[in-house]
């Protein structure tokens, strides 16, 4: 019987290269996202369910687990994708912008973790794939709310797998580096008020420093390559750096002290 997989967040980026992905090896795909209507590539493909979920809905997140199980009888995966990035000075920033963040990009994880659970736990086994970021472990100029929200999956992934080993149900994290699309028109939301003169600099040269570094950045099917390989190896392990340069930044964050990572994040910056 073919494996089933449930990944949020499908309609670009990484998690439709991961549903393609996942259908090419043969597995059952339910590709979910807010707007259906934008998975008619993925919907036109055997054995892939493209149905409704948006992460900060709680009631979407338990339709599509039930849509999943009745079409397919079981899970065997979730990747929580589903998640965007706010930037911009805290000062300048809505509270509902704050929250909607935060909704997304760690409660709805969560949310939708809870509701996979119970089946799971019936079957004694699974594996949860939480995609996080090397934003999860190093910080850029006017990324609090983001880089908190990625922090946040970190700890919530490295704590949950203890109860998740008591139910026979795996953990994993990944952390990609810079990928195509991850920053899109669709992935990144940047507050700023010009009247807040004194933040400008680092409002520009954040949105400077963010072209340049897309422009070397991996395919999102290289992502979707590493989160197969991560629930179908034989010496599985917690967190998995995928793409992107995910390695080197993450090697040369753990590299340096506090101090030093600020002042090479500033000096890449141009930051005084």
């Amino acid at each position: 019987m073919s494996q089933t997989i449930l990944i949020t967040g499908c309609s670009t980026g990484i998690g439709k290269a991961t549903a393609l992905y996942f259908h090419e090896k043969g597995w059952n795909v339910v590709a979910t996202m807010r707007t259906p209507e934008k998975g008619a590539e993925l919907a036109a493909l055997e054995n892939v369910l493209v149905t409704r979920l948006d992460v900060t809905d709680p009631a979407s997140i338990t339709a599509a687990v039930d849509a999943t199980l009745e079409r397919f009888g079981q899970l065997d995966v979730l990747v929580n994708n589903a998640g965007y990035g706010a930037f911009g000075p805290l000062e300048a920033t809505p509270i509902e912008s704050i929250r909607r963040q935060f909704d997304t990009n760690v409660i709805g994880l969560l949310e939708t973790t809870k509701a996979v659970l119970p089946h799971m736990r019936s079957r004694k086994s699974g594996v949860i794939v939480n995609i996080s970021s090397v934003a999860g472990k190093m910080t850029l100029p006017i990324g609090a709310l983001y880089h908190g929200t990625k922090f946040a999956v970190e700890g919530i992934s490295e704590a949950m797998q203890y109860e998740l080993d008591a139910i026979g149900v795996r953990m994993v994290v990944i952390e990609p580096g810079a990928i195509k699309t991850h920053f899109g028109d669709t992935s990144i939301d940047i507050s700023n008020d010009e009247s807040l003169t004194e933040y400008q600099p680092l409002v520009q040269s954040f949105t400077n420093a963010i072209g340049s570094f897309m422009e070397n950045a991996s395919e999102a099917v290289e992502v979707a390559e590493i989160i197969f390989e991560s629930v179908t190896t034989d010496t599985p392990k917690l967190r998995y750096p995928a793409a992107g340069g995910a390695e080197d930044f993450l090697g040369a964050r753990a590299s340096m002290d506090d101090a030093a990572h600020k002042a090479h994040m500033k000096e890449m910056f141009g930051l005084s």
